[in-house]
C-alpha cells in the first residue's frame, strides 16, 4: 500500500459530529474528499454485551457457538455511534482546504438505556468517556437495516454471506485489526492497549468515542503492518472478521 507515516502530520484533527440536521451537508462533504482519501477506517459503540461465553473465543471453541453468541448480541442491541476516518495513500486525512484535518462521529438514537437491553457496566463507562444518552435524543439518526431473511441459511452459509457482504459494501481489501491481532506477537486485548504496545498515540478525543477510535485503529493498522507484516504482507489476511472466520 505504501503509506508515509501519519504521525507526522502536524496539522490537529478535529471530530466532525454527525446529527439528524447536519447528516445531508456532511455526507456531501465526505462525497467530495472520498475520491482522494480512499482508505477507510471504521469503529461503532455497542451498549456492550448481554450475552457472554464462559469460554475465550478460540480455535477450539465451537464456531457455530461463537456465531451464535455473536449474532444474539447484534440482533438484541441498537446502535450508538459509528466513527469514520478517510485517508489518502500518505495517511493524510481530509482538511477541507482549512489547516484542520477532519474525521467524523455519526450519533444514533435507536439506543434508549431507559428502554433497550444494555450492559450496566458498559454504560457507565461510554457516559464517563462524554456521551450522553438523554440530552439531544431529537437530534440523533436512525439507523436502518434491510429485513432479515426468513429462511436463513446454515453456519457455512450465513458465514459466506457475510464474507460476500463485505465485499459489496466495502470492496476486496477489509481488514479487521482484531483479526490480525491473532497473527502478531505480544499483542492483545483492546484497542488502547494495542496502541499502547506498537507506541500510536491518540491524536483527537477519548477512547470509546467512535470518531477518536475510528483513527486509533487507522494508525494501529499502519503500524501493525510495518512492524508485524514487513514479509508477511497483510493483504492474505483481507476479508476475514474477528470471530467469523471460514476455516
Amino acid at each position: 500500500m505504501g503509506f508515509e507515516d501519519p504521525r507526522t502530520n502536524s496539522k490537529p484533527v478535529v471530530i466532525r459530529e454527525v446529527w439528524s440536521s447536519n447528516l445531508e451537508s456532511e455526507f456531501e462533504l465526505i462525497r467530495e474528499v472520498i475520491d482522494d482519501h480512499p482508505f477507510i477506517s471504521m469503529d461503532t459503540e455497542f451498549p456492550g454485551l448481554i450475552f457472554k461465553s464462559a469460554v475465550p473465543y478460540s480455535r477450539e471453541r465451537r464456531q457455530s457457538d461463537h456465531y451464535k453468541m455473536l449474532k444474539s448480541n447484534v440482533d438484541a442491541l441498537n446502535l450508538i455511534q459509528v466513527g469514520l476516518t478517510f485517508s489518502d495513500a500518505s495517511g493524510n486525512l481530509p482538511d477541507l482546504g482549512t489547516g484542520t484535518q477532519f474525521i467524523w462521529e455519526f450519533n444514533f438514537r435507536d439506543f434508549d438505556v431507559t428502554r433497550d437491553d444494555h450492559a450496566p457496566d458498559a454504560i457507565e463507562l461510554l457516559r464517563r468517556q462524554g456521551i450522553d444518552f438523554e440530552k439531544n435524543r431529537e437530534e440523533r439518526l436512525r439507523f436502518r437495516l434491510p429485513g432479515e431473511d426468513p429462511n436463513p441459511p446454515g453456519l457455512a452459509g450465513r458465514l459466506g454471506r457475510v464474507s460476500e457482504l463485505l465485499r459489496v459494501s466495502f470492496g476486496d481489501r477489509v481488514y479487521d485489526v482484531k483479526h490480525m491481532m491473532r497473527f502478531c506477537d505480544s499483542l492483545y486485548g483492546g484497542l488502547d492497549r494495542v496502541a499502547r504496545t506498537v507506541e500510536v498515540n491518540r491524536a483527537v478525543g477519548k477512547c470509546h468515542q467512535a470518531g477518536s477510535d475510528s483513527l486509533l485503529t487507522w494508525h494501529a493498522f499502519l503500524r501493525m503492518r510495518d512492524v508485524y507484516f514487513v514479509n508477511d504482507r497483510p493483504e492474505k489476511y483481507t476479508g476475514e472478521l474477528y470471530g467469523l472466520e471460514v476455516y
